[in-house]
């Protein structure tokens, strides 16, 4: 057949060898977008902890003002943006009465003693905790009644 060249055990050889290479390069060229694309996620949520970081104290001064200022529509809606869009960014907040103390998500500032109580519970929380998916971002203050 003219214009038609049949493969000989050379080129054959240095066809698979090309493919082989380009698979090679397809594979390091996934794993490549892979990583950053898992970086850029960790870089992510690296910064909106940060941020929601920065915000606790703001959270905490418009709690204190809903608490002990009468409530005007503005404070109202202040209120409400500020929990609406922490919350999106994933700002979760927790310590609730009658949990058990857990070192790990609260800090105790107050003990006190109940023989009747069989371990240490929360029985005020002083300032709520915060987190972030797994992050902890502040731990819960929080008073605790226990046995000694």
């Amino acid at each position: 057949m003219a214009g038609t060249r049949a493969f000989d055990g050379t080129t054959r050889a240095e066809l698979a060898e090309r493919t082989a290479d380009l698979q090679r390069v397809k594979a390091e060229y996934d794993n490549y977008r892979r990583r950053v694309r898992r970086d850029r996620l960790a870089v992510r949520h690296v910064a909106v902890a940060n941020v929601l970081r920065e915000l606790l104290p703001v959270l905490d001064a418009v709690e204190r003002a809903c608490a002990h200022e009468p409530m005007t529509p503005g404070l109202r809606e202040i209120s409400e943006t500020l929990r609406v869009r922490s919350g999106a960014l994933g700002l979760v907040a927790f310590g609730e009465v009658g949990e058990a103390f857990d070192p790990s998500r609260h800090e105790a500032l107050a003990h006190l003693v109940s023989p009747s109580c069989a371990r240490l519970t929360c029985t005020a929380i002083l300032r709520p905790g915060y987190r972030v998916g797994d992050q902890l971002l502040r731990p819960a203050c929080v008073e605790v009644t226990g046995p000694r």
